[in-house]
C-alpha cells in the first residue's frame, strides 16, 4: 500500500493506493497518527486506487474516523470503485461515513 498526502486549502487529502488489509492497516494507522499529531482536522481519504479492503482495513478506518471525530475533526471518503462501495454498503458503513462521488464534491462546504 502507498499513501500520499496533499493539501487543498485547510483540507488534507490522503491518496491511498493498493490494498487495505491486515498487513497494511498498520501503515495506514501510522499515517493518521502523524496527521493527528499535526492537529489536522479535515481529512479526505481518496480510495480511487484501492483495489481491495478487508475487515481489518474497515476496522482501521472506523478507528481513525472515531479518533478524528473526538478531536473535533471530520473525515470524508471519495473515489470508491463500485466493488469498494458495495463493501461499505453491505457493512452499513455508508451510513457512518460521508462518501462523495468526486474529490470536488468532498472538498465542497467542508
Amino acid at each position: 500500500m502507498k499513501i500520499t498526502q496533499e493539501k487543498c486549502n485547510d483540507v488534507t487529502v490522503c491518496n491511498v493506493e493498493g490494498e487495505i488489509n491486515i498487513t497494511t492497516s498498520t501503515e495506514l494507522r501510522k499515517n493518521f497518527d502523524a496527521l493527528l499529531r499535526d492537529k489536522v482536522n479535515k481529512v479526505i481519504v481518496d480510495l480511487t486506487a484501492v483495489s481491495y479492503i478487508d475487515s481489518s482495513g474497515l476496522a482501521t478506518l472506523i478507528e481513525l474516523f472515531q479518533r478524528l471525530k473526538k478531536t473535533g475533526g471530520h473525515m470524508r471518503f471519495t473515489g470508491m470503485s463500485q466493488k469498494i462501495r458495495n463493501i461499505f454498503e453491505i457493512t452499513k458503513l455508508h451510513k457512518l461515513f460521508e462518501i462523495c462521488d468526486t474529490r470536488e464534491a468532498a472538498l465542497q462546504n467542508f
